[in-house]
């Protein structure tokens, strides 16, 4: 049985714990609210240019003169996944549910038989999956995620590399991996293709739209120029750029309010420990008095 020493050091340490836990909750906090900004200004800007480029697509013909990131390869051997993690941890299940989910996107295509490599950005992804697939890691790029947010230059460098390895033909398809941030309390490990471009379904009322005029013969009213193709060979590789940075600020705004709701109930758990062991060590001081006494009152009935 633990002495009574023991019980004050144990309540000390957890003390101790929750402060940090709690200091870590409202630094998260702290850094959410800009974090959570930068995600939600950048997602329509990335929904709508994967919809103009999948309105664009659409009205070309795939040949062997349209832009490669269009057209792609023409096979589906080779494939690369790109994970977005966070750099560090403490952040509850926000890391291990993309790597599950990247995990389960690799099982699945070794099962068809598929060539997978793996392009990690975060140090955690990489920590995660580099006992199990060292192999196919092919680059990490670690501590993408400064101390003023995510910036656009560090997803460009991602971006360069990802285009200079599909010119060198060194993969036929790209696949990204990473937690989509839809709120606070919700950060949803989602795959997006990047290459070849795969368009975006409308939504319903314009998929309607769309199929009245083509029933009525009413042909598009915008004329583009320069062409179709040539649009899309500019747009295509921005795109790219556009698509990784918006899920590196999912996953910065994610990775906050993973640690912030993490921390918070680390603290609220090292409150109740504290109150059970507090407890028990009054239990056990109020058992070493009762003792105590019952050796003196033995001691004189003695005398």
């Amino acid at each position: 049985m633990p002495n009574l020493r023991d019980y004050r050091d144990r309540i000390k340490s957890v003390k101790s714990t929750r402060k940090i836990t709690s200091a870590m909750k409202m630094v998260a906090a702290s850094k959410l609210r800009r974090a959570q900004e930068q995600a939600e200004a950048s997602q329509p800007y990335a929904r709508s240019m994967a919809g103009m480029l999948s309105r664009l697509s659409a009205n070309v013909v795939i040949n062997a003169a349209s832009p490669k990131l269009l057209a792609g390869t023409g096979a589906d051997q080779k494939h690369l996944i790109i994970v977005v993690t966070a750099d560090r941890g403490l952040c509850g299940g926000f890391n291990t549910n993309a790597v599950k989910e990247a995990r389960r996107k690799i099982y699945a295509l070794e099962k068809q038989g598929r060539d997978v490599s793996i392009v990690c950005v975060g140090r955690k992804g990489y920590d995660l999956l580099v006992r199990e697939f060292s192999d196919k890691i092919i680059h990490s790029f670690k501590d993408v995620f400064g101390k003023k947010g995510v910036e656009y230059t560090e997803a460009h460098k991602i971006c360069e590399f990802v285009l200079a390895r599909f010119e060198a033909e060194e993969f036929d398809i790209c696949s990204l991996v990473y937690n989509d941030f839809r709120s606070i309390l919700v950060q949803e490990p989602s795959s997006l293709q990047l290459i070849p471009f795969q368009a975006v379904d409308d939504n319903a009322e314009d998929d309607t739209d769309d199929k009245d005029a083509e029933a009525s013969g009413i042909k598009s009213p915008y004329s583009f120029e320069p062409t179709e193709e040539e649009i899309l060979a500019k747009l295509l590789p921005r795109n790219l750029g556009v698509q990784i940075f918006r899920s590196m600020l999912d996953s910065a705004a994610g990775e906050q309010a993973a640690r912030m709701t993490a921390m918070d109930n680390a603290t609220r758990n090292a409150g109740d420990m504290i109150n059970d062991l507090t407890l028990r060590y009054n239990r056990a001081r109020q058992a070493y008095i009762t003792k105590e006494l019952i050796e003196i009152i033995s001691g004189a009935e003695a005398v």
